[in-house]
């Protein structure tokens, strides 16, 4: 398994622990160098979200993975989390609704959690 796909895998795993709902993973290697994969979750208040951000900061960093840049984590109605090869976006709900990531990436390719189950 590759690196990125092995960081989301991990990534995956650390937003279940804490709850996150409707994850899911966009491979945006073919439109976009910024990154192999974004990570979308939601939680049903900012304190979840903080917790499903520190849990992914934990469970990478354990890998030996370091998060380059952290944005809104005070805030934490959309916390970005960037690992390089993979980005993570951990919303609450309505905000996650409203910024439609899903939408803006269209076309990348949505993939199940399930498919970085080993």
């Amino acid at each position: 398994m590759d690196q990125s796909k092995e960081m989301v895998k991990l990534a995956i795993k650390a937003l279940e622990d804490k709850k996150g709902e409707d994850i899911r993973v966009i491979d945006i290697r073919k439109v976009s160098v910024m990154a192999d994969y974004f990570l979308i979750a939601s939680g049903s208040n900012t304190n979840q979200v903080q917790a499903m951000t520190d849990s992914v900061e934990a469970e990478l960093g354990k890998a030996g993975y370091t998060c380059k840049q952290i944005e809104g984590y005070q805030s934490a109605n959309w916390i970005l989390m960037d690992y390089g090869d993979i980005i993570v976006h951990a919303f609450c709900k309505e905000d996650r609704l409203f910024y439609d990531l899903e939408r803006i990436w269209r076309d990348g390719k949505t993939m199940d959690a399930k498919e970085f189950e080993a």
